[in-house]
């Protein structure tokens, strides 16, 4: 089965073609600035390519969807519902489902959410400590991002190191734009660090990750900002950005902090500090761990992000080997050093991976 795999972000769509290997044979990004892409050029690509289902990200499936599903008008209309629980990622998302809809209906369409792979959240790390009502009857919990990755980490990390899923505990460190952390015991999800929305948790590019709420209560009653003004803020002046005045990129950043901007190095650092903070509650959370996994732009990237993480994190049993943490490439790699009690591996983000494996266990009975 070849799988037309679509990944629909705030800023770009991106198109891949996966064959019954799971190779990548054919691609294309596509600008969204607006958060919807050219429906023409959409409709140019898939008229170039062979493929027989479609799989397309969604983030946020909130309490209606806990897994996978092919998509009908009925779960068109049902994702339509839920689309303020991720605003700009969700209507991009239900956008290209749409257009894919519209130009190939003879074939089957599967939503894949980057929240299902925490269904499996114990409620201890799942509900909020607020009024049960909030929980009970608007739906408010943690749900968790990233979904796909981490659902991919878990499967690849027990390859690289030859071990049985059952009896690895991993936290996997999803650092690129937006960023967070997971607990997998077992290859099941028990914790992670994003909450209600992809706004919880670490330091991201443009994100502030976690806020005293009553911070943001004082700014919305003592400065007049709307409720508008402070998720603009949160979602895309804050974070990297927001405390460097520099850029939201992690390596424009660390050359920043390198050539004396103090802004940009306590940036770094406050990032750092949340994230070897981030992987000790996770190890916390398994009453221990075997590996920790780097993925994402920056786990994958930034050669100086993974070591600084191991040097803090040296007492749980974490150690790198420096010349292979400099020399990672494209590869799926160890990097611990000799004799480290847990490892410390890089895996490059595959979503489309899961995705294409949940679309050919769907499509099937579409």
């Amino acid at each position: 089965m070849r799988v037309l795999v679509v990944n629909a972000g705030s800023s770009s769509l991106k198109l891949r073609i996966l064959d019954d290997d799971d190779r990548v044979v054919a691609s294309r990004d596509i600008d969204a600035r607006d958060g919807h892409a050219d429906a023409r050029e959409l409709s140019a690509f898939i008229g170039e390519v062979e493929f027989d289902a479609a799989g397309h990200r969604v983030v946020h499936g909130g309490h209606v969807f806990r897994q996978s599903v092919v998509v009908t008008d009925e779960v068109m209309e049902r994702l339509a519902s839920i689309g303020s629980l991720a605003p700009l990622h969700n209507p991009p998302a239900l956008a290209a489902l749409e257009a894919v809809r519209d130009v190939a209906p003879d074939r089957p369409s599967i939503a894949c959410f980057d929240t299902a792979f925490h269904a499996t959240l114990p409620d201890r790390a799942a509900v909020y400590a607020v009024p049960w009502r909030w929980t009970e009857e608007w739906g408010i919990r943690r749900f968790g991002f990233h979904g796909l990755n981490h659902a991919h980490v878990a499967r690849r990390v027990p390859e690289i190191l030859g071990r049985d899923a059952d009896e690895l505990r991993i936290v996997s460190c999803h650092l690129g734009a937006g960023a967070s952390l997971c607990a997998i015991a077992g290859g099941r999800s028990v914790d992670t660090t994003m909450g209600f929305t992809p706004l919880e948790g670490l330091v991201m590019a443009t994100r502030s990750g976690s806020v005293d709420p009553g911070a943001l209560l004082w700014v919305l009653r003592e400065k007049g900002l709307s409720a508008d003004d402070v998720e603009r803020v949160l979602d895309h002046e804050s974070g990297l950005l927001g405390v460097s005045g520099v850029a939201p990129g992690m390596r424009d950043v660390i050359t920043a902090a390198e050539r004396g901007d103090r802004r940009a190095a306590l940036a770094v650092e406050v990032y750092l500090y949340r994230l070897r903070a981030g992987i000790a509650a996770m190890a916390a959370a398994m009453e221990g761990v075997d590996a920790v996994a780097f993925t994402g732009g920056v786990g994958e990237g930034s050669a100086l992000v993974r070591v600084d993480a191991c040097h803090g994190l040296a007492f749980l049993g974490m150690a790198i080997d420096e010349t292979a943490n400099d020399r990672v490439t494209d590869d799926d790699v160890d990097v611990s050093a000799h004799g480290a009690s847990v490892r410390t591996v890089v895996v490059h983000a595959r979503e489309d991976l899961t995705i294409a494996t949940e679309v050919r266990r769907l499509a099937a009975s579409a």
